[in-house]
């Protein structure tokens, strides 16, 4: 049998492009992953609201994944509470969070999508997150678009 060289370069271009979808799938959460994490925060703060804000602050029991993380803030005024680089600035200085304030609500995931860059980027990609009221707090998990 005769392989031929076009063969062998199709089937290496394949093997290449499948590894490049693996590795982003694996370097980038998904929104399956945020929806996850979200129920999981809400669960932890309904439990005890003090060690799940200083779980999500410090990116503990799985509440730091790759680019997925939990941001939260208090219901009333709007004060970060949790995140990996807000905390003390104000939700309402930030056009989404604005809408988010409005329309959070106790017992509903929701979703917004707006323009924010990855951890550790300053370039703004397409970025959607799921958020929700839970006690006092409004707390979200976003995931960004693959190939944004």
């Amino acid at each position: 049998m005769v392989v031929r060289p076009p063969l062998i370069l199709s089937t290496m271009a394949l093997v290449v492009l499948w590894a490049a979808t693996t590795t982003q799938a694996v370097e980038f959460g998904t929104p399956e992953e945020a929806k996850a994490m979200l129920d999981k925060a809400v669960a932890a703060v309904k439990e005890n609201k003090e060690k799940a804000l200083a779980m999500f602050n410090n990116g503990e029991s799985g509440f730091k994944d790759r680019d997925l993380y939990v941001l939260c803030a208090n219901a009333s005024d709007g004060t970060i509470t949790a995140s990996p680089t807000s905390n003390g600035a104000n939700l309402k200085d930030f056009a989404p969070g604005q809408d988010v304030m409005k329309t959070a609500t106790e017992g509903q995931i929701k979703e917004i999508t707006y323009w924010w860059p990855r951890p550790g980027s300053m370039k703004p990609l397409k970025k959607h997150t799921f958020y929700t009221k839970v006690t006092d707090q409004i707390c979200g998990v976003g995931y960004w678009e693959r190939g944004s």
